[in-house]
């Protein structure tokens, strides 16, 4: 079926999602024409606010509403220990947990040479200029077990070693190839419980 051009391009935006093949978008986008205006009118306003009022901390680059974000400004946080995650959703994941109160780095993606992303390309230098501080004594890798997370672990064990900051790692109860942001609570909870030291 050959749609007019506003539907096709408003179908086009929702395929650039992630995991969003083209009848998930047809769907979104038929759902959206179907809202009232003022409905329709507020859901584009939400999406500009949350643009135009998220940053990246200047810290951990976290995203937040605030600079820097909550947990960095926070006096309750174990500022002895960073948690290195790929991603913010990772953050989000591990804190539904209620077993971690340190503090993050969020790396902003992995390694991975096929996508031409290169440890240049993400926050590492930013994490070891973190590591400086005398106040850290521990750092949790806590990637994904996949090909570009393992990379990126023992990339970073070898960085992190000189500085005799002590690098575990989370327990994975989780398949190989798994996303952490899917994991439920229990699992991620007992995997940062059960994390180990790499050798």
């Amino acid at each position: 079926m050959i749609y007019p051009k506003s539907i096709a391009t408003l179908i086009e935006q929702f395929q650039k999602f992630p995991s969003v093949g083209p009848k998930s978008a047809q769907r979104m986008a038929f759902h959206l024409l179907k809202m009232p205006q003022n409905e329709v009118e507020k859901f584009a306003q939400n999406i500009i606010e949350a643009k135009e009022n998220t940053f990246s901390c200047d810290v951990c680059f976290n995203m937040s509403s605030t600079n820097p974000c909550e947990i960095c400004q926070s006096t309750s946080r174990d500022r002895s220990t960073i948690c290195v995650i790929s991603e913010t959703k990772d953050l989000i994941a591990i804190e539904r947990t209620n077993e971690y109160f340190g503090l993050y780095h969020v790396l902003q993606g992995l390694i991975s040479p096929l996508d031409g992303i290169g440890a240049e390309d993400i926050r590492i230098k930013e994490l070891l200029h973190r590591l400086t501080n005398d106040e850290v004594k521990e750092v949790i890798l806590a990637l994904n077990p996949s090909v570009e997370g393992e990379a990126t672990s023992l990339y970073l064990n070898k960085l992190i070693k000189p500085f005799g900051i002590k690098i575990t790692r989370i327990a994975f109860g989780l398949p190989v190839g798994a996303d952490l942001e899917y994991a439920d609570e229990i699992t991620l909870a007992r995997a940062i419980e059960g994390r180990r030291e790499i050798a």
